[in-house]
């Protein structure tokens, strides 16, 4: 071990107990830090650090366990150390900004600005960061023009829609509201970042105060980009785009918006690391805690680094808006408190049209088995929709989804309208043709039926893995065997782990009289299985193929 050797080598004679015991501390923090324990590791390690201060490598873990474990007072001591040892690192620099941010040392936050110039280009996460932490910092120190770093970078012929939004935001903060108001009418939402900081610009603007006849000005400029941030998100409601209105109108509050929106995309970017997106949301929230967009981020960055009960922390409080209430649910969920879960999704839907908010509490409760949570949430769900080709469309997901309920409880009679209901309704859909068809093939009922719609289905989409999973366990039950077989393994090589398609090969393969491969298959449906199919199974590799033990 490379800290090992590093102390036996740095400890004189005299020594030797400290080292035995600044190493002890290094294997803690180790196995914290493996164990995702950042509290544990940050403790560990800052006793290895009072033991031998000069190992190497030490400080630089110091700072990131403890921004990790969101300790904002070991953060800024481990990063003042490294950045006067002339280790200028990005997140030493980050966590010393914001100290000086939030003490208001203008002079300090700018200097340390300025403190790791790329002359290379190579450090691109930094350079995203300083048009707008120069232009609150000017805002902080009163001086004249400070949105011109953001237009600055978004050029004419490079307009950039989140830099200019965020200048109109700086022009306000410099009680400039008219030329905010004219900014903002110039601007194109492009993206989604632009929309969500478009909704911030907007209620900035409504919050403009009646300072040189500006008000009226700001409220109709602020109407008019809420009404191109609706054009430009369409039927999406994106969870973010649900938080509460809040005005920005601070240095810190605006630093800590874009940092908040820098986190959530580097978190969507796929292969990073969710160590980078922490590091963003942290400073997002250290600057200001109560901007429920900051912490809606992170909260999710949080939860992609494996820190999840304090994740949960952050969602405690009965007054969450309904989409964090709603996020709160989902966690709880997942750590296996089901049944609560769908009480505290009922509740954060309660008194919300919002389709995408009813749509987590069904899948909520039908993970909690509350179908009847489900059934509510489903109905509630085609009250809100229109008569859009779009609308239809989710109409007879509904309607399937409610199907999918009745059938769980053994309710076919009840079931079996709502599936013809959504057919009628979408008769060139694959998947709701696919559901109707097997569901009732399963229970042998209209055969010739439900066989001609898994057949119209698959032609739709002759490569979906579960479609002809089911037209090959069609021709199985119609005798169709050796057809049967050709599309089970045809549907086993696109979904090589799904249990269901495997039991159906080796069915089909015992048949045909492939008894060899049909008992390899029933094995290693076996590995998948749980439950009821897993006895089938043994049964299945016991006695050979029966009726009393085909698959459903």
């Amino acid at each position: 071990m490379l800290a090992a050797a590093a102390l036996a080598v740095a400890a004189p004679a005299h020594a030797v107990d400290d080292t035995g015991a600044a190493l002890n501390a290094l294997v803690r923090a180790r196995l914290a830090e493996e164990s995702g324990r950042p509290t544990v590791a940050l403790s560990a390690l800052t006793t290895a650090s009072s033991l031998a201060p000069d190992l190497p490598g030490l400080r630089g873990r110091i700072l990131e366990q403890a921004i990790q474990a969101g300790d904002l007072d070991a953060a800024r001591a481990a990063a003042l150390r490294l950045w006067t040892a002339g280790e200028h690192r990005f997140d030493a620099q980050l966590v010393l900004m914001v100290d000086a941010m939030r003490r208001s040392d203008w002079k300090a936050a700018r200097d340390l600005m300025s403190g790791r110039d790329d002359k290379t280009g190579a450090d691109m996460i930094a350079r995203l960061i300083q048009p707008t932490v120069n232009a609150w910092i000017d805002v902080g120190a009163r001086e004249k023009l400070p949105e011109r770093h953001l237009l600055a970078t978004s050029t004419r012929t490079r307009p950039d829609p989140s830099l200019r939004l965020q200048a109109a935001l700086v022009q306000i903060a410099a009680r400039r509201a008219d030329e905010a108001a004219a900014l903002a009418d110039t601007i194109t939402l492009t993206d989604r970042t632009s929309q969500l900081i478009a909704v911030r610009l907007a209620a900035t603007l409504d919050a403009v105060g009646d300072r040189d006849g500006a008000k009226a000005e700001a409220r109709g400029a602020a109407k008019r980009l809420r009404e191109r941030i609706a054009l430009a998100a369409g039927q999406r409601e994106d969870p973010m785009l649900l938080l509460p209105d809040q005005p920005v109108s601070t240095p810190r509050a605006g630093t800590a918006l874009w940092l908040g929106l820098l986190a959530d995309g580097l978190a969507r970017t796929p292969g990073g690391s969710p160590r980078v997106p922490l590091l963003f949301a942290r400073a997002a929230h250290w600057l200001n805690e109560d901007d429920w967009a900051v912490r809606a981020t992170l909260i999710e960055a949080l939860e992609g680094n494996g820190q999840r009960d304090e994740a949960m922390t952050l969602l405690k409080g009965a007054a969450l808006p309904p989409v964090l209430a709603m996020r709160r649910a989902e966690l709880t969920a997942e750590a296996g408190d089901v049944a609560e879960a769908a009480r505290l999704a009922e509740a954060a839907a309660a008194g919300t049209d919002a389709r995408s908010l009813l749509v987590r509490l069904a899948d909520v409760a039908r993970r909690s088995d509350d179908t009847a949570a489900a059934a509510r949430a489903y109905e509630r769900l085609e009250d809100t929709l229109g008569d859009s080709d779009e609308d239809r469309s989710l109409r007879g997901t509904l309607l399937i989804a409610r199907a999918e309920l009745l059938l769980q409880a053994g309710d076919w009679d009840a079931a079996e309208p709502l599936m013809e209901k959504a057919v009628k309704l979408r008769p060139d859909d694959a998947n709701i043709l696919n559901f109707a068809g097997y569901s009732a093939l399963e229970r042998r009922k209209d055969v010739q039926q439900s066989l001609a719609r898994i057949e119209a289905a698959w032609a739709r989409e002759p490569q979906n893995a579960s479609i002809t999973d089911s037209l090959g366990w069609a021709y199985f039950l119609t005798g169709r065997t050796e057809d049967a077989v050709d599309l089970l393994e045809k549907a086993q090589r696109g979904a090589p782990d799904n249990a269901v398609i495997v039991e159906h090969l080796g069915d089909a393969y015992w048949q045909a009289g492939r008894k060899f491969q049909a008992r390899y298959s029933w094995r290693a449906a076996a590995l998948l299985a749980e439950a009821d199919m897993a006895t089938r199974l043994a049964a299945k590799l016991r006695d050979g193929l029966t009726p009393a033990n085909t698959a459903p």
